[in-house]
């Protein structure tokens, strides 16, 4: 049952004319004629009687109006609460590549939490293709991947940036002072690498299958820093973006690895489903999203 239509109703029992219904809420008379046809269709019963331009209600009229003004007074009560309540209260489910959630998460949550803390960010750890599932089953919100560039028309991108790759190895690698590298040299190397299949790795694993060449790594894990932490202590090489191992390049600890041979495009892309309905508080964190730059 339309809500409009039950509004009309209560009007024009109230003022017994369909005119001034619709002059009091701002409608044509045609259209508050076909509301209540609508109703009446609707519930197949006659809810006037119209005779000599006048306009009475029927007794199926009268016992339906006594409900409608109960569904009106719940309504507007909802209203009232709606208005006065300030606090931004909800759950937001976002699925997001093991690479991203550590450094999204530490710029954007504390702030976050700060000025809306009666929001609870729930963050699921997945692969793309899974991302892709858990949209189309509404068990995510949103997703936020780290992968090579998507476009699909079920899906609405909301904020997309490319992001710079590097291979990676410790500062005092014999490796390290060359320009470049084979690819040939690279798979010869021990690797820390994300699980694969994951984003990023599987591109390169790609790449490297179309030379006939596979890296084995020696440690597989979705945490990026710890990772970067390991290649720092001399374990091995890995790939990682660039957010990433920025501040241990920054103090000299990494040097980044030249590979002409392997060209990575990657980008970040948050993105939800076209059909999804968007909450105030899943408004909030796009917002606060939007804002992380990597």
């Amino acid at each position: 049952m339309d809500i409009k239509n039950l509004i009309t109703f209560i009007h024009v029992a109230e003022l017994r004319s369909f005119t001034k219904a619709g002059d009091k809420l701002g409608y044509s008379q045609s259209t508050v004629s076909f509301q209540i046809r609508q109703l009446e269709n609707e519930l197949g019963v006659p809810l006037f009687e119209r005779i000599n331009r006048t306009v009475t209600l029927t007794n199926h009229g009268s016992r339906l109006l006594q409900s409608a003004y109960k569904i009106n007074e719940v309504l507007q009560d909802f209203e009232r609460e709606k208005d006065v309540e300030t606090e931004v209260r909800g759950k937001v489910r976002v699925a997001m590549a093991d690479s991203l959630c550590n450094e999204v998460i530490r710029r954007v949550f504390p702030e976050l939490h700060k000025k809306y803390p009666a929001i609870k960010l729930e963050c699921i750890s997945a692969g793309t293709q899974e991302m892709f599932r858990l949209l189309n089953q509404n068990e995510a919100d949103l997703m936020y991947t780290l992968d090579s560039h998507i476009y699909d028309t079920n899906f609405s991108i909301l904020q997309e940036s490319r992001i710079s790759m590097h291979f990676v190895c410790p500062a005092d690698h014999p490796l390290a002072g060359r320009d470049h590298i084979t690819a040939e040299e690279l798979t010869k190397q021990p690797f820390l690498l994300t699980e694969k299949g994951m984003s990023y790795r599987r591109l390169m694993d790609e790449q490297l299958a179309a030379k006939s060449l596979e890296v084995k790594p020696v440690f597989v894990s979705g945490n990026a820093d710890l990772i970067c932490y390991l290649v720092e202590k001399g374990v091995g090489f890995s790939l990682l973006p660039d957010y990433v191992t920025r501040p241990y390049v920054k103090k000299g600890t990494l040097r980044y690895v030249n590979v002409p041979e392997i060209k990575l495009e990657v980008w970040t892309q948050l993105l939800h489903h076209r059909d999804k309905w968007i909450s105030e508080p899943m408004r909030i964190v796009i917002d606060y999203l939007h804002r992380c730059v990597l």
